[in-house]
């Protein structure tokens, strides 16, 4: 489930869960009580993935990035902020997502894509290369637009369900 590739070998901080169904490898770091779930894949081949404290990749999710080449010099690396929850069968491809955000249930992100701290991406949606995603908004559809802003309610679940996230997989590492 942890596996290097040339050379590079995920770094993980403090009580961090990976599931045993799962696959995390090479230049991937993940943040203390960080947790990884059945099926998902986080794969730092070809450029780096770094995914913050208390962030949850939930089943199914594919993590991924971008090599160095002539369509993308320098490549893309992906970067997950804290307190993050990325839904079932989601996939993050060379983006950017801050703090405090919620990525729905097979939702797409694509590469140069950012999404700032703060945001509800819909279940499903699909968010274009190198768009921009604002802070303090639900965004749906395919491609992803504007729905509406936030409820402070709705803004407070964001970090309840990250830390939702670190009780169960505390309960995982307890056995």
């Amino acid at each position: 489930m942890i596996r290097a590739y040339r050379g590079a070998l995920p770094r993980l901080g403090q009580n961090v869960y990976i599931d045993e169904q799962s696959c995390v490898i090479g230049d991937v770091e993940l943040g203390d009580d960080a947790s990884v779930w059945p099926m998902a894949v986080i794969r730092g081949d070809v450029n780096f993935i770094r995914i913050g404290a208390r962030s949850n990749v939930q089943d199914g999710a594919v993590l991924h990035v971008t090599h160095d080449g002539p369509l993308l010099p320098g490549g893309m690396g992906l970067i997950v902020g804290d307190d993050v929850t990325i839904g079932h069968q989601a996939i993050l491809h060379g983006c950017t997502v801050g703090n405090r955000c919620l990525i729905g249930m097979g939702a797409k992100v694509l590469d140069r894509a950012v999404i700032e701290d703060d945001v509800f991406l819909a279940a499903g949606a699909l968010v274009g290369p190198g768009k921009r995603l604002e802070s303090g908004w639900l965004y749906r559809g395919s491609p992803a637009v504007q729905a509406r802003r936030l409820t402070e309610q709705e803004l407070s679940n964001l970090a309840y369900s990250a830390a939702h996230y670190v009780r169960v997989k505390n309960n995982y590492l307890q056995g």
